[in-house]
């Protein structure tokens, strides 16, 4: 007999078995099925779980000591498996926890293999903190707990039943869009919001649906992480820029290795374009310039500052893009705006310097692979005109690599 989907209640039942006990009972009285799953390592669950992954790994067994940093990785690692393969099954509607630091880490580690749309959520001790480790590309709602975990009482009681009445709301979530139209992945950030604008509307006129990104980091993951899931039929990569803050620590640091990176078996066309790549975006003031940078071209804008680059950092940069983009030449095409790649970087512009620029993208058409086309465009990549090429570009890609093969 199919079992009903349910609502899974995953946690460190061990040290948190009162609290998560409580939050099954009150998304059941809200009239959703539950599963509970135990990940904690340092002992059985004071109630029957559905899943019992503290003795599926064997932290169970008599006189064997167990590795604390070993127990919570197999942890992870079976309980990643074990909600996978119940997603599969089509019986997770959602997933909640509740934890400190280790069960904040243990059960957002193991919801993260969910897709994006499963709701996702989190009450944490730790989660006031930073939680860009925690969250990564994914759609994981924090509630921080105010009161430590250490049984429910009146505060945390009421903190736990809205959170379950928070995931049992997102479970009944039924929107759908009107129509479904081919999507396009689009990135973008602060200083060419403008091209962004400008390519959406036009990409949209052409009957796509348009997807934007912030290239903050997480946000160009996140971007590629659908792509890999198959949710689109093209990408326009107009911001690059989280490789310059790579390279130099900056403020949209935190790119993965996926970044740039084809898109095995998926046939995903991607447009590239340099947007951002004239500097890279730290945080201090004109009031606080480290004195390593007192000699460049910078653009105070707020408690953050863009720096130009050098011609010498601008080729490396350019090395490192090509070596990534030349893994799948077949689905690469590069557009070059060559009046500037930022709003900064115009004629009269505190960043604009052409012979670096041109240092950028003397190297990557020396490194890229002759398969790539790299096309130049007599535009400011603000300007409406350059939209339009790249808009056009994009729409040929897509309808190229979509086009059925023809017989021999």
């Amino acid at each position: 007999m199919e079992r009903k989907p349910a609502i899974v209640v995953l946690g460190t039942f061990d040290s948190k078995g009162e609290e998560h006990l409580f939050l099954k009972r009150r998304i059941e009285q809200r009239g959703f099925r539950t599963l509970t799953v135990h990940v904690g390592t340092k002992g059985p669950s004071p109630f029957t779980p559905d899943f019992d992954v503290f003795r599926e790994i064997g932290c169970a067994s008599e006189g064997k000591p167990v590795d604390r940093d070993s127990a919570i990785n197999a942890a992870l690692s079976h309980g990643r498996r074990l909600l996978l393969q119940c997603h599969e099954k089509g019986e997770v509607l959602g997933v909640i926890s509740a934890g400190g630091g280790t069960g904040t880490h243990l059960s957002t580690g193991i919801m993260r293999v969910l897709p994006l749309g499963i709701p996702k959520v989190m009450v944490s001790t730790v989660a006031s903190r930073d939680m860009s480790g925690i969250v990564g590309t994914k759609d994981i709602t924090m509630i921080h707990s105010v009161s430590d975990i250490l049984g429910v009482n009146s505060i945390l009681g009421e903190i736990l039943d809205r959170a379950a009445g928070a995931v049992c709301g997102m479970a009944k979530s039924d929107w759908k869009p009107a129509m479904v139209k081919k999507r396009i992945g689009l990135t973008m950030f602060g200083f060419i919001t403008k091209a962004a604008e400008q390519a959406k509307s036009r990409l949209e006129a052409l009957g796509y649906e348009v997807i934007a990104f912030h290239a903050n980091g997480t946000g160009g993951m996140a971007m590629e992480e659908l792509a890999r899931e198959g949710r689109f039929a093209g990408i326009l990569d107009l911001a690059t820029h989280e490789f310059a803050d790579e390279f130099k620590q900056g403020y949209c640091r935190g790119i993965g290795p996926e970044r740039l990176r084809p898109i095995s078996g998926a046939g995903v066309p991607r447009l590239v374009v340099p947007g951002g790549m004239d500097c890279a975006v730290l945080e201090f003031t004109r009031d606080t310039v480290p004195d390593e940078y007192r000699d460049r071209k910078i653009f105070f804008y707020d408690f953050r500052s863009g720096i130009r680059l050098t011609a010498e950092e601008s080729r490396v940069l350019a090395g490192r893009m090509a070596e990534r983009l030349n893994g799948h030449p077949p689905s690469v095409k590069v557009l070059i705006p060559t009046e500037g790649w930022s709003e900064a970087d115009r004629a009269g512009g505190p960043l604009y310097d052409p012979p670096t620029s041109r240092a950028f993208v003397t190297e990557l058409r020396g490194k890229l692979d002759p398969g790539i086309d790299l096309r130049e465009v007599h535009a400011h990549i603000n300007d409406d005109s350059f939209a339009q090429v790249a808009a056009r570009v994009m729409h040929e890609m897509i309808t190229l690599f979509l086009a059925p093969p023809q017989n021999p």
